[in-house]
């Protein structure tokens, strides 16, 4: 069974680490089989608050020089919009159609971000850096899920909730300690879903 650390934290006031409560809940009688960190400090890849950020995707532009590339133009809080060279197919329906009435959200990446690169076989660290891109210079991303290090899923960028706050670091969204419990294990009242609180 899977708890994210943020939906106990719905129920229960937690000043514990994830390692502390991972313990006291392995006490309680609910063996915990793992504690997995993602986009958070004790992560494989902790995303940069100052680097990794949701964005509105404004508008979608035809490449002048590629036709598998698009230019977005992007808004992530930081006032003028700024173009994004990318190749996400799930982008191309949109290119062409001026001003979106509803913008995407999506993850915006900046120069010095480190990220897993998403066209390497297994999960390769990239620092992502400024530089051109048949012919327009690109020093941001939109993010896939892979390079995020959510899933392997590298064929087209993570689209957010529509309530998605742009500008917030993707840590203070996404970023999560998720605690498995070994269900097999656990007590009968741990096994329904309100259980994991009420052990905490």
């Amino acid at each position: 069974m899977r708890v994210p650390l943020s939906w106990l934290r719905e129920f229960v006031d937690i000043s514990l680490s994830p390692a502390e409560l991972a313990e006291l809940l392995t006490r309680s009688g609910l063996e915990t089989e793992s504690v997995e960190y993602i986009g958070v400090e004790g992560s494989d890849l902790p995303w940069d608050p100052e680097k990794v950020l949701i964005a509105n995707i404004l508008e979608v532009r035809q490449h002048p020089n590629a036709d598998r590339l698009v230019l977005a133009d992007v808004d992530y809080g930081a006032g003028e919009p700024h173009t994004v060279v990318t190749g996400a197919p799930n982008l191309f329906q949109y290119k062409g159609q001026g001003r979106l009435p509803h913008p995407l959200k999506a993850v915006f990446a900046k120069e010095g971000a480190e990220l897993y690169d998403g066209h390497a076989e297994g999960r390769v660290k990239a620092v992502l850096k400024a530089r051109p891109v048949r012919g327009i210079m690109s020093n941001a991303m939109l993010c896939s899920e892979k390079e995020l290090g959510l899933s392997d899923d590298h064929e087209g960028i993570l689209i957010l909730p529509d309530d998605a706050p742009v500008g917030t670091p993707l840590r203070d969204y996404l970023g999560d300690v998720v605690i498995e419990l070994d269900a097999a294990r656990a007590m009968s009242g741990a096994l329904r879903i309100l259980g994991g609180p009420r052990e905490v």
